[in-house]
């Protein structure tokens, strides 16, 4: 395959402060503007408890499917699904209907969940959530598959289910965890794996050392690790940030000008596609990485998505 640069994505708002619709499709339409290759929205109910107000984003299916109908290029994808939300054949069809919309541009981020407020308070069960992962990815994967699924598990129960109408293009699954349990369960068949900036200390050298992790866990899943997608999410900070995100010390932001340089430490250090986390989040940040996008070189060979 030929070479191609390093794919770049940004992450839209989610609390950061309360962003409505226009300003949603504002900043996504921006981004496709100035060279983006896709555009992620968070997918959480609810945040409270951790000493700051309590807060929401926009549902991300309903947000995902605007978003398709609002633009035509860049992919788009749940940065990343919770399976505990839906049941797992809903969210099959629930996907097949944004992959409709966009395109297939649709790029399925999927996970287990971790803030255990937004459970409690929206009735979910939040124990057990690697093995309700288990048994949701069994039954998502074979659907978006072209599969007909039945599976009677503890907590999922299918019969004989299928997609209908399929997706007009395959729907890449992307898995965003470093768990082990979790990995062992959906490297063998998962098509791309992320993860978030805090967790590899937003440095070109914690990455390729989660990295390597993430190359033995695909061997010891039975496959290669060259055909793993990898992304990683990467905080920057925009004219020195608007503090949206508190400083994290263990895993500080990338100043806008030291991007070009970290983009392309963190593509040698394997990674596919960068997911930027801007602060402030912004259309006038977006606008901002027009050079930076301009100036990447040719990195990464293998994408996932329409891209």
């Amino acid at each position: 395959m030929a070479a191609r640069r390093l794919r770049i994505g940004v992450q839209l708002p989610e609390v950061e402060r309360e962003v409505r619709w226009p300003e949603l499709r504002a900043i996504a339409r921006a981004a496709e503007a100035v060279g983006f290759d896709s555009v992620w929205v968070g997918d959480h109910l609810l945040y409270r408890g951790d000493g700051r107000p309590e807060r929401g984003p926009w549902e991300a299916w309903t947000t995902l499917a605007a978003l398709a109908a609002s633009t035509e290029r860049v992919a788009l994808g749940p940065l990343v699904a919770c399976l505990a939300f839906h049941p797992p054949a809903v969210l099959a069809k629930q996907a097949a209907m944004v992959a409709e919309v966009g395109g297939g541009r649709l790029v399925l981020g999927v996970g287990a969940g971790w803030n255990a407020d937004e459970f409690r308070a929206f009735g979910l069960p939040y124990d057990h959530r690697v093995s309700r992962f288990e048994e949701a990815w069994a039954i998502l994967r074979g659907m978006l598959a072209g599969e007909r699924v039945t599976l009677h598990g503890r907590f999922h129960t299918v019969q004989d289910v299928l997609l209908l109408p399929p997706p007009a293009a395959r729907v890449p699954l992307v898995v965003g965890s470093n768990g082990p349990r979790m990995l062992s369960i959906a490297l063998p068949d998962a098509d791309g794996w992320n993860t978030w900036w805090a967790d590899y200390g937003n440095t070109p050298d914690g990455f390729g050392a989660l990295n390597a992790r993430i190359s033995d866990a695909a061997c010891a899943a039975g496959r290669d690790p060259g055909s793993l997608d990898r992304s990683a999410c990467v905080l920057v900070g925009v004219d020195g940030g608007a503090g949206e995100r508190a400083p994290d010390p263990d895993a500080p932001a990338v100043p806008l000008e030291r991007l070009p340089e970290h983009l392309d430490a963190l593509a040698s250090a394997g990674a596919d596609e960068a997911i930027l986390v801007l602060d402030p989040i912004t259309e006038t940040s977006v606008r901002a990485l027009a050079p930076v996008l301009a100036g990447l070189g040719t990195l990464v060979a293998r994408g996932l998505g329409g891209n």
